[in-house]
């Protein structure tokens, strides 16, 4: 096999959307270079280093120990007042994530403040899509970076359908707001959360989508 890689290439093994890709060379996350002709090319070995390095990650997230620790940090959290007060109904929430450790942060995070919640998981944005088709979900809750299709081209492929107005968005990420930048066509309005905050600021945002949720049918 070759040592280099077409951004399409290196995409189609890591699982995601050549924006995610690119995205990551610029973020010096794999290493590339442009041939004389102006394409990209990218080195075989930073792609499998990354695979490699994701692998590690999903295998820490299943250790018994380490989902301790996340269930520690959950407890610890102090739920704020919307979240005391808000009438917690038979809501039904969809998860497109890719990353097991966010998987197992998010569903404890609504299994705490949200026991009464159905927590729905998708693994790309293309199984999102077509589960979002089939729950119609009252909050969506959506990574940007995902395998197949990246969560703004998602977010934009949804809102052309109608039944999306009656969904509540929140966007989460691991970009900082400047990596964001080509992501603002689809995250205007839109609550975002950066990933590292996720734990002190989703409950309070869940909490928020409910009392949205429930004007919304009043006003109906």
């Amino acid at each position: 096999a070759s040592d280099q890689l077409t951004t399409f290439e290196a995409a189609r093994m890591l699982g995601l959307a050549v924006r995610s890709v690119q995205l990551m060379v610029d973020r010096n996350e794999l290493q590339a270079w442009k041939t004389p002709g102006g394409h990209r090319r990218i080195s075989r070995q930073s792609v499998e280093q990354c695979l490699r390095a994701r692998a590690g990650e999903e295998t820490q997230a299943a250790d018994p120990a380490v989902q301790g620790t996340v269930r520690s940090a959950v407890a610890s959290a102090q739920p704020p007042h919307a979240v005391k007060t808000a009438v917690a109904g038979a809501m039904h929430v969809l998860l497109i994530e890719d990353s097991i450790h966010f998987q197992n942060l998010v569903s404890l995070l609504v299994t705490q403040h949200f026991p009464q919640w159905q927590l729905h998981i998708a693994n790309d944005g293309i199984t999102g899509l077509a589960m979002y088709g089939q729950i119609q979900p009252d909050i969506l809750i959506v990574d940007i970076l995902l395998p197949g299709i990246d969560g703004g081209t998602l977010i934009t492929t949804l809102r052309s359908h109608p039944q999306f107005a009656k969904s509540q968005l929140i966007v989460v990420t691991s970009l900082d707001e400047a990596q964001r930048a080509p992501y603002a066509f689809a995250l205007q309005g839109v609550n975002v959360i950066y990933k590292p905050r996720l734990v002190a600021e989703l409950p309070a945002l869940l909490a928020q989508s409910l009392e949205a949720r429930q004007s919304s049918v009043r006003e109906e």
